[in-house]
């Protein structure tokens, strides 16, 4: 259980290890454990799904400065390590519900670039036939209940899912991405009493890029360690270091392994940061460009990459091939969403309202 003291330890860790980058020589006990459990074909995979999720962002952005996208667009580059590295920890039966930042959350579900991007440019072959768009995404197939345009209007569908869970005792987890901003809403705090009364199998992520829209935490929050929400709802808590790959995996893998046999809510603050504006019509003029270059100092996916380097899993030449291969898949993704036509207008209320 997190107190007081040992969540300003924690804080003050994080902020350590972020001027350090992970290396053989820094793991710690548990960084190492996940290591040794993923393995070399579990480390390349993650890292393979991380430069995709940071592929298919940067080509949404310039997709949408063609106008092949259009509506809100919110991309994740930066925080790639939260949701490539819990998802990892989780089983495909188990829950995941999101907020309107949902690409990466997508990707690393396991669902196809060439749907998620038919989705994005409004085509019929897309995730929800095009009518979703970025924020929407939802998949019956891989349990993804949605990404939410709405401030934390994910949380209780989450906590649904949850219920459901513990109701019919299947043994299923469901998670909850949220963002900073969404700590301050009343469905937060009301899913969390919830949730520690019944005793449900969820675990809360806070993705805290830091800034809510334009705002700092700092500016928004009265507390900066949301850890410290957990406490007062008789909840554990525990922050990672989101910029951190073994760290997202290795909490979620320990978390979940004990709540499958005995199920109880946990919370999750993950300290992360996004490189682009809230929205891709947010130019970030808030932010000093050194903030910016001290989160890519320790940018998610080149530590994993220097680290497999260093242990001699993946050499130049074979990260390089990696990356080509995910680039050419954004692109042909790219292509089948400009070749599939769009979503016809006769079908349009069609899977919005129930029979």
């Amino acid at each position: 259980m997190a107190t007081a003291a040992n969540r300003k330890g924690r804080t003050s860790n994080l902020g350590e290890r972020r001027k350090q980058p992970i290396t053989l020589k820094t793991l710690k006990p548990r960084w190492k454990r996940a290591m040794e459990e993923l393995g070399r074909e579990g480390l390349v995979a993650l890292y393979r799904q991380m430069f995709l999720v940071r592929s298919f962002e940067q080509r949404c952005e310039q997709m949408y400065q063609q106008r092949k996208i259009g509506g809100f667009l919110h991309l994740y580059m930066g925080e790639e390590a939260v949701g490539v590295g819990m998802l990892a920890a989780i089983g495909k039966d188990d829950y995941v519900c999101t907020s309107y930042r949902d690409h990466g959350i997508a990707l690393a579900r396991g669902i196809a670039s060439r749907t998620l991007m038919a989705e994005l440019f409004g085509k019929v072959d897309g995730l929800s036939r095009g009518k979703g768009g970025s924020m929407h995404f939802y998949s019956k197939e891989h349990n993804l209940l949605g990404g939410h345009g709405i401030v934390g209007g994910q949380i209780p569908i989450g906590l649904g899912a949850a219920f459901s869970a513990k109701y019919r005792d299947s043994g299923q987890m469901s998670l909850i991405f949220l963002g900073d901003g969404a700590v301050q809403q009343g469905a937060f705090h009301e899913c969390m009493n919830i949730a520690s009364l019944w005793k449900l199998p969820a675990i809360f992520i806070i993705e805290n890029n830091q800034y809510g829209m334009g705002t700092s935490t700092s500016r928004s929050s009265a507390v900066q360690d949301f850890t410290s929400k957990g406490p007062g709802y008789n909840m554990e808590a525990i922050m990672v270091d989101g910029m951190n790959l073994l760290d997202c995996y290795s909490v979620v893998a320990d978390a979940v392994a004990v709540r499958r046999k005995k199920p109880k809510p946990l919370l999750i603050e993950a300290k992360t940061y996004r490189y682009r504006g809230h929205s891709i019509s947010d130019p970030a003029t808030y932010r000093k460009k050194d903030e910016i270059e001290r989160y890519r100092d320790i940018d998610p996916i080149s530590q994993i990459r220097s680290l497999m380097a260093e242990n001699s899993w993946l050499d130049e030449a074979q990260a390089k091939e990696l990356e080509r291969e995910v680039r050419d898949e954004v692109v042909d993704a790219v292509n089948f969403a400009d070749e599939s036509p769009p979503s016809d207008v006769a079908e349009r209320g069609q899977h919005v309202y129930a029979e």
